[in-house]
């Protein structure tokens, strides 16, 4: 084992707990607001996101989210909310989901019985593995149609973004100049740079910028920025 395989397996073990459980098991252990995924039959609990992850999620749910309200567009979801794409797969806890309007009836009580429309994954340094190779193979055959990998570690900084083509498998989609366009919603882009500045560019401001509202609300929208 090298010294960058056993260090991950150790980040690994430190950041979340595994426990061999059925899904019905899993189902009845667990309250709502724990982070928990269900995976090849052990349960997994994770810890406690870092400042920055959480800080990352959160501007992407705020802008999204304003986003999806405006135009109507569906439902957006944060962690902890289930996604189980069939009766015999894995059930997984992404960052953030969106479904679409027309795919509401896959709505139930508890979770999202089907695939989302959109899913983001903000990594972490035990999720690296998880976020680019397990749910990426997951995601791309379970139909997950727009995949985002947002990586905010330092040494890493980057975001990806894929998208199914006609024949099912992920395809990279272009980003030029920071400015990348997503497939799923609709009008919506994304400037890569307000990632990583959250406090200089505000969720309102983008949001204002990204609908083409005039220079001036952009501006007083981001007056209380630093």
């Amino acid at each position: 084992m090298s010294i960058m395989e056993k260090t991950l397996r150790e980040t690994v073990a430190h950041y979340e707990v595994r426990i061999p459980m059925s899904y019905r098991e899993y189902q009845q252990s667990f309250d709502e607001d724990v982070h928990v995924e269900w995976v090849n039959g052990e349960a997994i609990i994770f810890m406690s996101a870092a400042t920055r992850h959480q800080v990352i999620a959160m501007y992407l749910s705020k802008l999204l989210g304003i986003f999806i309200e405006f135009y109507r567009l569906g439902e957006l979801f944060a962690a902890p909310y289930e996604m189980k794409v069939s009766p015999i797969s894995n059930s997984r806890e992404p960052d953030l989901l969106f479904v679409k309007a027309e795919n509401r009836h896959y709505l139930e009580e508890q979770r999202l019985a089907g695939a989302a429309d959109l899913v983001i994954e903000v990594v972490s340094p035990e999720s690296v593995k998880r976020d680019n190779e397990d749910k990426f193979a997951e995601y791309e055959a379970a139909g997950v149609q727009e995949y985002w990998i947002i990586d905010p570690r330092p040494e890493q900084q980057r975001a990806e973004f894929w998208v199914l083509d006609e024949n099912g498998q992920y395809q990279a989609m272009p980003v030029s100049e920071q400015i990348y366009h997503s497939t799923v919603l609709a009008g919506f882009w994304l400037n890569t740079e307000w990632l990583w500045d959250t406090e200089r560019y505000p969720a309102l401001a983008a949001f204002a910028e990204i609908a083409g509202l005039p220079a001036e609300m952009v501006a007083l929208l981001q007056r209380g920025a630093p």
